[in-house]
């Protein structure tokens, strides 16, 4: 994995990445080789103040299986030629490409967004939408995975799609460790503009917080939405559209999936029967639990497992 660094470099969106995929931790496997290049080695400029040292130039990105743009600060410009034919060339071998935040603006350049959807930070989602009108641009959403092209919404939400792509790439669990070392959720809800848009004055944000957390520490009772509701007090029309404008999904919807995502990570960490952890995520029945896993994961509980338990490999299948 190679990230490319460009003046003048946000030091934010860098330290996303780096943080994600290129730290150390104690006690958990090293996953990734994290390297960063720049359109020549040298010394680049950053947003704050000081100049990095950078040792690898854009022939990096020949051999990167992932290439990651952590922001492109000069929007108003054209990249230089030779970073959007790298980019392009990386693309076309078959690295993923990651776009962080205003990053987006030079895969758009380089037209690998032609199309397609994408995202960035919430305050560019019009100029990106303008300046590239052949891009789909959703820009209430915290990060966009096509599988070969990934973009994020600013700042923070470059962390969760840095966490979503170490989920995809090896499992629930392996990527919630590496949450829990960061003091960060593994996965937020949600879309981006729940953060753009200000409560009136004199009235607190309805947060949804609280009967959230609540709700994910009882996946194994019986909850259903009149349960939420009736933790939020509010009725279940009310709780369904605080639902709807601050993650984006209905109460059934975001509670299913916090019983899949739970499912995962005891299929990743145990060796309990497919019944058993049904009952333990509150899915009732092994026959329940594979029908709402293969809809969300594509893939069956014992395919999951082979690939991402603890007695795999614990990596994604090349396929």
């Amino acid at each position: 994995m190679v990230a490319l660094v460009l003046p003048p470099q946000s030091t934010f969106e860098l330290a996303c990445a780096a943080e994600v995929f290129g730290t150390r931790r104690p006690g958990l496997p090293a996953r990734y080789e994290f390297e960063v290049c720049a359109e020549r080695p040298g010394a680049v400029p950053t947003l704050a103040g000081y100049q990095m040292v950078v040792h690898q130039g854009l022939s990096a990105l020949a051999v990167a299986d992932t290439v990651v743009i952590p922001g492109w600060q000069r929007l108003e410009q054209p990249a230089p030629p030779a970073v959007i034919d790298a980019v392009r060339q990386a693309h076309r071998r078959g690295a993923r490409t990651v776009a962080i935040c205003s990053g987006a603006f030079l895969l758009a350049q380089a037209g690998l967004l032609d199309n397609r959807r994408a995202t960035t930070h919430w305050r560019m989602a019009a100029e990106l939408a303008a300046r590239f009108p052949d891009v789909q641009v959703e820009p209430d959403t915290l990060y966009i995975d096509l599988g070969d092209v990934a973009t994020s919404a600013g700042t923070a939400a470059g962390i969760d799609l840095c966490l979503h792509l170490v989920r995809a790439d090896h499992g629930a669990a392996y990527a919630a460790q590496i949450a829990r070392h960061m003091i960060m959720p593994p996965h937020r809800e949600g879309g981006q503009l729940q953060y753009a848009m200000q409560a009136p004055a004199g009235r607190p944000p309805d947060s949804l917080a609280a009967v959230l957390d609540w709700a994910a520490e009882r996946l194994h009772e019986p909850l259903t939405v009149d349960d939420l509701a009736a933790r939020a007090g509010l009725s279940p029309r009310t709780l369904a559209r605080r639902f709807a404008d601050q993650l984006g999904v209905s109460p059934g919807r975001w509670l299913l999936r916090q019983r899949v995502t739970a499912a995962q990570a005891l299929l990743e960490e145990s060796d309990l029967p497919v019944e058993t952890i049904a009952i333990r995520v509150g899915l009732s029945s092994a026959t329940n639990l594979r029908r709402h896993f293969h809809s969300m994961v594509h893939a069956t509980p014992a395919t999951y497992r082979r690939s991402f338990g603890r007695h795999s490999g614990g990596s994604r299948p090349s396929d």
